[in-house]
């Protein structure tokens, strides 16, 4: 199929990554090969092979490459928010809310690759180790030339994980989405192992495959039962297939059933999280913070297209209402409880991811029970959206700083914060700023995301129960259970705060083991700087309105 001048300037994001996978594989390879033309002595140059120029032999160029292509992407999907719209074929259409997304994706890849440019650094100046070499020298200088070596590889999945993210958000047909989604997850799988030479990078990634393998299995399946139900996988066909039942089909349920167990692994909701924190824990910094943020937001788009898009009814309860309000309690409990409990700090942002993940699912679940008005649904949609779209700013930036300890061979214990106050104390408040807004501390952008979530599912559920003069509690019976999903978010949250007061405490009140201050890594501290600002700047004011704005736009035409 060739595209038109105007579909092809609705997906640029998209081509551009396109273009920059293949310029990471070819670009490396260019040299001043030659090759003789057959019976004569005549040599052309095909600049494939040979000796490879200066600037195609620099390590550092893929990274440098990949870092333009993610900005300029990030930045046109920025532009294209609010006048994206239109299909192409049958599988893709582009909306502000697929844009929105698209902003989100790239976004956090972008800060990831800027991440890794320190935490994987390529060096012009590596060497072979020579046998006058101390057995530490000679370590140092083979990491280096791995490290060159594996530049091209890390950021091509890099942006493999974007293209299939984008791709996923702007589906229309449920095969293409499960394509889009495995796209993204099978380059995700490689970088939890990426760093293979570390004692649990593998063990990760193994993990993280098999139990994602099996839930994808698991997810293909269900589509599987689901198309031999509507004879048809387009979301359009399978929702106006599903309002027109007059009774649960059991082949559609099941099918919905088991793609649910694909994207509860997407989301790390329990009992499906099971992979994700040794996953964090043995992925470097930067991709653990694409897997809290990025991977969890496409796992949310996938259940907002088959829970809301296709399965929601026009009144009364969702089918999977009361299983997925038990599994959003279960979630968010069982995550800040193992986080309370956890001192490596990678594995206790996990289970705050994963209890991030229960108050998300809390507010779908109670869309889901159909108590609410439309606008009282689209204000919990808008809340969870908010929710995702901030969530890079906060999460990531403390996955951030864990790549400044990370650059120095850190990260792994809770010890390793110790004293960083005293050390550098720009990351330590930035550190401090990102764990109060993961707790929901006002007035930052946390906070407002957990107050939306919880005020929209307050007015789904307010006024809606039965009262009785006989009950112990009689105002409890006043309102629906649903209300009850906002208690739980209130009292896990209020728990989140001692793990998260934690890190804040060892950062100002313990002693560090080195009084060597961090890195400088520019980009990198910049970056983290700027996450900090937007943290806050996003939670009160005309950033909060701004922001809100656009999320309110974009869901509009989900």
């Amino acid at each position: 199929m060739i595209l038109s001048y105007e579909e092809m300037e609705l997906i640029l994001p998209e081509l551009i990554l396109v273009l920059g996978i293949i310029l990471s594989i070819l670009l490396p390879n260019v040299g001043d090969a030659k090759m003789r033309l057959p019976l004569t002595r005549m040599r052309i140059p095909i600049f494939i092979g040979g000796t490879r120029f200066k600037l195609t032999a620099d390590p550092r160029l893929p990274g440098r490459m990949t870092v333009a292509i993610f900005s300029l992407a990030f930045l046109f999907s920025f532009l294209e928010i609010k006048s994206a719209s239109g299909t192409i074929g049958d599988v893709i259409e582009v909306t502000q809310f697929t844009r929105l997304m698209s902003f989100i994706f790239y976004g956090a890849l972008l800060l990831a690759c800027i991440a890794t440019t320190y935490r994987m650094p390529a060096k012009v100046t590596a060497r072979a180790p020579k046998d006058s070499d101390s057995e530490a020298r000679s370590n140092a200088l083979i990491s280096a030339l791995m490290d060159n070596r594996r530049q091209v590889d890390f950021y091509i999945l890099m942006m493999m994980v974007g293209l299939g993210m984008s791709l996923m958000a702007m589906s229309t047909n449920l095969f293409f989405m499960f394509v889009s989604i495995e796209l993204a997850s099978l380059a995700a799988y490689i970088l939890v192992a990426f760093h293979k030479e570390e004692a649990t990078g593998g063990e990760a990634g193994a993990k993280y495959f098999i139990v994602g393998s099996v839930a994808s299995a698991t997810g293909i399946y269900g589509m599987s039962l689901v198309y031999l139900w509507a004879g048809d996988l387009d979301f359009d066909t399978l929702s106006n297939s599903w309002s027109s039942m007059d009774s649960l089909d059991p082949l559609a349920v099941i099918g919905v059933g088991l793609m649910l167990v694909a994207f509860g692994f997407k989301v790390s909701a329990a009992p499906f999280h099971l992979a994700a924190p040794d996953a964090y824990a043995g992925s470097s910094s930067p991709v653990a913070g694409v897997l809290a943020t990025a991977s969890k937001a496409m796992g949310f788009v996938a259940l907002f297209r088959v829970l809301i898009q296709i399965t929601m009814p026009e009144e009364g309860d969702a089918f999977w209402y009361v299983l997925l309000a038990i599994i959003a309690i279960i979630t968010m409990t069982w995550g800040n409880l193992a986080a309370l409990t956890s001192r490596n700090p990678k594995r206790m942002l996990a289970y705050s991811s994963v209890a991030h993940a229960g108050y998300m699912l809390a507010a779908i679940a109670a869309v889901g029970s159909g108590l609410g008005s439309s606008e009282a649904n689209e204000m919990v949609l808008i809340a969870i959206v908010f929710h995702l779209t901030i969530l890079v700013l906060f999460k990531l930036g403390a996955f951030l700083v864990l790549s400044m300890l990370e650059i120095e061979g850190r990260s792994h214990q809770l010890k390793d914060l110790h004293g960083l106050a005293s050390r550098d104390p720009m990351m330590a408040g930035s550190m401090f700023i990102f764990m109060l807004a993961l707790a929901g501390v006002p007035p930052l952008s946390g906070f407002l995301s957990k107050l939306l979530m919880i005020n929209g599912i307050v007015n789904i559920s307010a006024g809606t129960g039965s009262s009785s003069a006989d009950a112990i509690l009689p105002w409890a019976e006043s309102v629906d259970p649903v209300f009850w999903l906002a208690i739980a978010i209130v009292i896990n949250s209020a728990l989140s705060l001692f793990y998260y007061l934690r890190i804040c405490l060892v950062m100002f009140f313990e002693e560090p083991e080195s009084s060597k201050p961090l890195r400088s890594a520019y980009f990198l501290r910049n970056s983290i700087i700027v996450l900090t600002f937007l943290t806050v700047f996003f939670g009160i004011g005309s950033g909060a309105e701004y922001l809100l704005g656009l999320v309110t736009d974009a869901v509009s035409t989900m």
